[in-house]
């Protein structure tokens, strides 16, 4: 994917960098006085190696310092393993050596945030999100939007797609979001009525406007806190274990 920066109408006064590398997608945003700018690129294996570069040349192309922004934002998780740690480290070294706080974001609730830009608000008050975790399961929580910012009704967890699926069943959800949708469509079999919105128009302009909020609502925390969310606590299976799901698979 070729890197894409482009100017947004300015919404805050606050200078803020948030990124997010959750996902195969690398997503950086700078909020400033004279406006925001966005920036999304190729991310996963390569996030590592092209976050601090990218970041640096977004703050140049705002012709910010990093000294002269309030707070580091970063999507916590969950996500791919490798990605968060990347942003929580990148996140605690931006703001320790600024001397800045850090606003962790919870990295699907920026999913249903960009969920509500593309179906609108009427529609998006209650957005559930299913993110593909691989592993034949999927990151799973659901928000609900208050006017001022974001409540979560269901924490992330982490699931098989018959118990999301399951749950759903009594219950549908009006809007769902996240690349689970395309992955697990026959396990969900979801009602004609459920809007889904499979994929982010902007993770980037996503992350920023969730950092806002959390930062307005005092989300903000010491730089030694901003650790990352993992809702997995196993992230590969032996040869054995491989062995038995292509069994069961066949």
């Amino acid at each position: 994917m070729i890197a894409w920066p482009r100017l947004l109408k300015m919404t805050t006064t606050n200078t803020l960098l948030a990124f997010d590398t959750s996902t195969d997608l690398l997503s950086l945003a700078l909020c400033t006085p004279s406006g925001d700018f966005v920036h999304e690129s190729a991310g996963g294996a390569l996030a590592s190696a092209r976050l601090v570069p990218e970041a640096m040349a977004l703050l140049a192309r705002a012709g910010i310092a990093l000294a002269q922004v309030d707070a580091i934002a970063f999507g916590a998780g969950p996500g791919a393993f490798t990605g968060l740690r990347t942003a929580c480290s990148v996140a605690q070294g931006f703001a320790l050596g600024a001397g800045k706080p850090v606003v962790p974001v919870d990295s699907l609730m920026l999913v249903a945030d960009d969920a509500r830009d593309q179906v609108g608000p009427e529609v998006a008050a209650v957005v559930h999100v299913a993110m593909d975790a691989r592993m034949d399961q999927v990151y799973a929580g659901a928000y609900r939007w208050s006017g001022a910012g974001w409540a979560v009704l269901s924490a992330p967890e982490l699931l098989d797609p018959s118990v999301l699926a399951a749950r759903w069943r009594d219950d549908p959800p009006a809007v769902v979001a996240g690349s689970g949708l395309p992955v697990f469509a026959a396990a969900f079999d979801l009602p004609a009525t459920t809007r889904q919105v499979p994929q982010a128009r902007s993770r980037a302009a996503a992350v920023l406007r969730v950092a806002r909020q959390r930062w307005a609502a005092g989300g903000a925390v010491d730089a030694s806190l901003a650790l990352p969310v993992y809702v997995r606590d196993k992230v590969a299976q032996t040869t054995a274990e491989r062995e038995a799901a292509r069994e069961a698979k066949s």
